[in-house]
C-alpha cells in the first residue's frame, strides 16, 4: 500500500535528511519498534530514555510514508465531538481524552525544546469554524461540552471571525492549545540524536515473516538474516489493518496543497490553524517558510492509482472551498499532495496489546490527530511494559 503520491511538501522541502544501512547481519535487542515515522520516532526515544536496548525498523526510508504526507496539525481535538463522545464511551472519560489531546501538545513542546530540535515547532491557536447556519447550532452544542470541562475555548460569533481572520463563517470554537511542526523533521531529528545513545537504525529492511511467541520476537528477512527481540512495538499505521482479523479502522484518501511563498493572509493566521464543520472537513494553516497550506476533500481510500489521478482535481475543490472561506484570497498552487488516514467509530487510537500477537503492542494514532496519540502513546507503552497501570490504555484498548 502506498501512503503518499509523490512528491508531499516536506520531502521536497528537506530532501532526504539521513540514511541508514539495511540489515545485513543478525541481530539482537530488547525491543523492536517496527516503523520509523513519526510514531516510531517518539517511541523509540521514550523506550531510549528508559534505558531500553532499541532497534528501529523501517521497510523504506526513514519517515517517508505517511509521516512525509501529514500537514502536522497538532490539535487535542479527537475526530468525534466531545459531546458525541461522552454517549459512547462516558462524560468524564470523553473529556479525560481530550484534555490528554492538550497535555500532548505541551509535553511535545516541551520535547522540542530540552532537546532544541529545529523543525518548525510553531504554538498556535486553534479556529473551528461553522460552516453554514445549521452547522452552528451543533458546534456550539461542542462548545458548551468543553467550556463545562475546562477545555480552554471561547466562542466567537460570524462578525468577530470575519474581523479577526478575514474568514467567512457562521460562529466557531477558539481553542487556546495547538501547534503546527514539520513532522518530518521531527522525525529525522529525534531519531538521529538517538542513534548517539544507543539506538540501532536500519531502514530498506524486506521482511519475510514475523514470529511471535512466548518467549519473544523472531523476524525474519527476506536475505537469509534473522532478529530476535523480547518484544515489538507496531508504528506502522495504516499497514497494520491487514494483520487483524476484525477490521479496526476505515481508510480514506486526503489531499493537500501549498502556495508559493510570500501570500498575502491576514498576519493572524500565521498563528492559526483553520477547519471548519464539512464533511469531509476544509482545514488550513501557513507554514514556517511563509506558505498556506490547505487540505481536506477526503474520500474512501481505493488505490495509489486513485489518488495520483484525482490530486488535481481534488485541489482545484479544495481551492473553491478555500474561496467560499475567504473571498478573494489569491493562492497560486506550488505542490500538491495525497495520503491516506484512518477513522475509527470513536475517533479513538488503538494503543496497547492485541491478543492475537504475543509480546507485541501496537501504537495506532488513527485519526486526524495521530501525531498526538503517538505522543500519548510514549508514557501508554512504557507502562504497559513495566507493568504498571495506565487509564489511557483502557480507553485506548483492542477489545473496547
Amino acid at each position: 500500500m502506498r501512503l503518499r503520491t509523490y512528491e508531499s511538501f516536506w520531502l521536497l522541502k528537506n530532501g532526504l535528511l539521513y540514511s541508514y544501512p539495511s540489515a545485513q547481519q543478525n541481530l539482537t535487542t530488547d525491543t523492536v519498534v517496527l516503523g520509523g515515522g513519526i510514531t516510531g520516532a517518539l517511541i523509540s526515544d521514550a523506550l531510549i530514555s528508559e534505558g531500553y536496548k532499541v532497534l528501529l525498523l523501517d521497510k523504506n526510508d526513514i519517515a517517508s510514508g505517511s509521516t512525509a504526507a501529514t500537514t502536522s496539525m497538532l490539535q487535542y481535538e479527537i475526530d468525534v465531538p466531545l459531546y458525541q463522545l461522552s454517549n459512547k464511551i462516558g462524560e468524564e472519560a470523553a473529556a479525560t481524552c481530550y484534555q490528554c489531546g492538550i497535555d500532548a501538545i505541551l509535553e511535545l513542546e516541551a520535547l522540542v525544546k530540552q532537546r532544541k530540535i529545529d523543525c518548525g515547532f510553531q504554538k498556535k491557536d486553534s479556529l473551528f469554524f461553522a460552516h453554514t447556519a445549521a452547522a452552528s447550532k451543533s458546534l456550539y452544542k461542542e462548545f458548551e461540552a468543553r467550556k463545562k470541562h475546562r477545555l480552554g475555548v471561547k466562542w466567537l460569533s460570524a462578525a468577530a471571525i470575519k474581523k479577526l481572520y478575514g474568514i467567512k463563517s457562521h460562529g466557531g470554537i477558539l481553542s487556546e492549545t495547538a501547534a503546527s511542526v514539520d513532522a518530518y523533521k521531527l522525525a529525522h531529528e529525534l531519531i538521529r540524536s538517538n542513534t548517539q545513545k544507543g539506538l540501532q537504525v536500519y531502514d530498506q529492511v524486506d521482511i519475510k515473516k514475523i514470529h511471535h511467541n512466548d518467549k519473544g520476537i523472531l523476524i525474519e528477512l527476506v536475505n537469509g538474516c534473522s532478529i530476535k527481540s523480547k518484544k515489538i512495538i507496531y508504528c506502522t499505521g495504516y499497514e497494520t489493518v491487514r494483520m487483524f482479523r476484525k477490521p479496526v479502522a476505515d481508510l480514506h484518501s486526503t489531499f493537500a496543497c501549498v502556495s508559493e511563498q510570500g501570500i498575502l493572509i491576514n498576519e493572524k493566521l500565521n498563528r492559526l490553524l483553520v477547519w471548519n464543520t464539512r464533511n469531509p472537513y476544509l482545514y488550513l494553516r501557513t507554514t514556517d517558510d511563509g506558505r498556506l497550506l490547505v487540505g481536506g476533500a477526503d474520500s474512501k481510500y481505493t488505490s495509489a492509482t486513485y489518488l495520483q489521478k484525482n490530486k488535481e482535481q481534488k485541489s482545484k475543490d479544495l481551492m473553491k472551498q478555500l474561496q467560499e472561506a475567504m473571498p478573494g484570497i489569491h493562492f497560486i498552487n506550488d505542490i500538491n499532495w495525497a495520503g491516506i488516514f484512518g477513522s475509527t467509530k470513536d475517533g479513538l487510537p488503538y494503543i496497547g496489546p492485541h491478543p492475537d500477537f504475543k509480546n507485541s503492542f501496537f501504537v495506532l494514532g488513527f485519526g486526524g490527530n495521530g501525531i498526538t496519540f503517538s505522543v500519548q502513546g510514549r508514557k501508554i507503552i512504557t507502562d504497559l511494559l513495566q507493568d504498571q497501570p495506565n487509564e489511557l490504555a483502557s480507553f485506548y484498548r483492542f477489545d473496547r
